[in-house]
Order: structure tokens, then C-alpha cells, then sequence
């Protein structure tokens, strides 16, 4: 399993240093395995790089089209469907603390009131970092919602 996703660390590392060139950008390409999928993330020596900046996005969003299209790179080179996680220059690991933030705030107030608490729409990986802190606390979330109004709702033990 390590091997397979390894594997598909180093075509989305290929994709990347690709599309960089295209591009005319510096980057380096880290590759780990975290938590069962392929982790790659975009790294700059000057710190503050604008342009890694702009390859993030507004509230991430070019990151996610960029993490959507080195999946279907990775795609089109195993045959199976990929997981990997994108990342460029922290902006995920960043994000991560503050959503874990908000949500451990959520649960404070649901335990306190014992009432439900909708939380505002979040992209998939949102979500997930939002369920895993429900579920550690020890409390139970799901998602509701279509498309670009889907959130978490963290609801009392």
C-alpha cells in the first residue's frame, strides 16, 4: 500500500515540476504518505513567494483545481482513482489549525446549549478536518447540504 502510494507521490511530483516549468516558476516538490494517501506539497525557498500565493488561490480555490487536475494525472497513469493531497507552501497545514480551532469553539458550544450547531459551507477537506476533531471530542458531526452550500453539523453526544 506504502509502495502504490508512493508511487503516485512521484507522478504527481512529475506532473507538478511539469507544470511548473510550463510556467516558468521555481518550486521544489515534497512527497510523503499521511493518514493512508499521498501527500505533495509545493515549497519555495523565499518565503512569501507571491506567486505560490497566487497558485493557492482565493480561499484556495486554484489549489483545489490544481489538486483536482495532479489526481487525474495520477489517474491517467495507474488506472485507479487517487486521493492524494495537494499542497502549496503550508496553505492546507495552515488552514487545518484554524478549522480545528473552530471547531473545537463549535463543541464547546454544543456542549454547552446541548443544541445542534450548523457550521458554514467548507470544501471536502474542510469537512473532514472538521469531523475528525467532532469525532476525537468525542461527539458526532455530518454533512448537509448540495454542492457549495455543504457544511458540518455538530450534534450533542
Amino acid at each position: 500500500m506504502v509502495k502504490r502510494l508512493e508511487e503516485e507521490g512521484e507522478i504527481a511530483a512529475d506532473y507538478l515540476e511539469e507544470l511548473l516549468d510550463i510556467a516558468d516558476l521555481d518550486g521544489d516538490i515534497d512527497i510523503d504518505v499521511d493518514h493512508g494517501r499521498a501527500a505533495v506539497e509545493v515549497v519555495s525557498e523565499e518565503t512569501g513567494s507571491r506567486w505560490l500565493k497566487r497558485l493557492v488561490g482565493k480561499d484556495g480555490e486554484v489549489l483545489d483545481a490544481l489538486q483536482e487536475l495532479t489526481r487525474l494525472a495520477v489517474q491517467a497513469k495507474t488506472g485507479e482513482r487517487s486521493r492524494l493531497m495537494l499542497d502549496i507552501a503550508g496553505y492546507r497545514r495552515g488552514r487545518k489549525a484554524e478549522l480545528t480551532q473552530m471547531a473545537e469553539a463549535a463543541i464547546a458550544r454544543v456542549k454547552e446549549s446541548g443544541q445542534d450547531e450548523h457550521l458554514d459551507p467548507m470544501n471536502p477537506f474542510e469537512r473532514k478536518v472538521v469531523h475528525d476533531v467532532v469525532a476525537a471530542a468525542g461527539l458526532v458531526s455530518d454533512s448537509e447540504g448540495a454542492e457549495s452550500d455543504r457544511h458540518v453539523v455538530v450534534h450533542p453526544a
